[in-house]
């Protein structure tokens, strides 16, 4: 207890004001980050995908806000459907040397279905950076062209579609079942994989009929039509790929994505919180930034704080309302 203690008040003491020498009053420059270690942050996927994407992009810049000394290394720490990760980083000191990198609703969603070591409303919500719609990806020579087409097929076959995901209450695997409750039709039959690599490849192989996931994942395939997707899961097109439809343009009033952003763990200090969210304030407003982002399809929403919190509360209430339902144990 007097170690934390007096690591709490170390962190409060660097986030204040610093004094330069000769002038005796405080100055907006930062004062330098305790270089004693990397932060940490922790990714609950393997690398390579999306959500891993992001924390390596970004954090270089936030580190450039925080300070000299500043510096990060990613964990990634995936399993259980991002459980494990979602777990260390709910677990850690909260001493500003852990942070998270996570995807929503995979986090408020877990604690619905099973016994996890976190509460989703304890973590400190320091930035949402991505929203990232979803979508339902066939074959280009799928038979299938439309939402349409998809509802009838699962009507005339119940039980016979075939469509892959990320995981069990996964974003992914949660759009499905809330278009599948929308739309009436019969379960379709889940097939859920560790990532997004190996369900594209299984995509691609026949092994499956569909397979739900992000629209800016798999660009190169969509681009070159080897996929299609049959539509996007939100209110407007997504500029890179102005081809596709929404759901509300084909008649399913229905908004879902991965929403990616950065926390911190529980009990974190106020000045320590009010620095890092600063930091990303700062870097998510840097042109550079902005433009990385776009080259990479990244899908920008911005929430900082306590708009990041609210998002999270009010998606962690339609979940509860979607489970009473569709419950996606399995």
């Amino acid at each position: 207890m007097i170690r934390r203690r007096q690591a709490v008040a170390r962190l409060a003491a660097l986030a204040g004001p610093a004094l330069l020498p000769g002038i005796g009053r405080a100055q907006p420059a930062a004062p330098a980050w305790p270089a004693e270690r990397p932060i940490e942050v922790v990714v609950p996927v393997p690398p390579g995908g999306a959500l891993d994407a992001l924390a390596r992009l970004l954090m270089p810049h936030v580190c450039a806000h925080l300070g000299e000394g500043a510096r990060f290394l990613v964990i990634n720490r995936p399993g259980a459907g991002t459980q494990i990760g979602n777990e260390a980083i709910f677990n850690a000191a909260p001493d500003g040397y852990t942070l998270g990198c996570i995807t929503a609703p995979a986090l408020p969603a877990l604690p619905i279905e099973r016994q996890v070591r976190y509460r989703s409303a304890n973590f400190t919500w320091l930035a949402n950076v991505v929203d990232d719609p979803n979508t339902v990806f066939v074959l280009a020579g799928s038979p299938l062209r439309s939402l349409a087409e998809l509802v009838a097929a699962a009507r005339a076959r119940p039980g016979a579609l075939t469509y892959g995901s990320t995981g069990v209450g996964g974003d992914d695997h949660i759009a499905m079942l809330a278009f599948e409750d929308w739309a009436g039709t019969p379960p379709m039959v889940h097939v859920p994989f560790t990532g997004s690599a190996p369900a594209i490849q299984a995509l691609l192989g026949g092994h499956l009929d569909l397979l739900v996931g992000n629209i800016s994942e798999h660009l190169p395939l969509q681009q070159e039509g080897r996929i299609r997707a049959l539509g996007l899961a939100a209110a407007a097109r997504f500029a890179p790929l102005p081809q596709v439809p929404t759901f509300r343009e084909q008649g399913f009033d229905l908004i879902a994505g991965a929403s990616r952003g950065f926390i911190g763990t529980p009990g974190l200090p106020g000045p320590m919180r009010a620095r890092l969210e600063a930091a990303f304030a700062a870097a998510l407003d840097e042109p550079d930034f902005r433009r990385d982002a776009e080259r990479a399809g990244m899908p920008l929403r911005i929430l900082l704080g306590g708009a990041y919190a609210a998002m999270i509360g009010e998606m962690e209430a339609n979940l509860r309302r979607l489970w009473s339902r569709r419950p996606w144990r399995e």
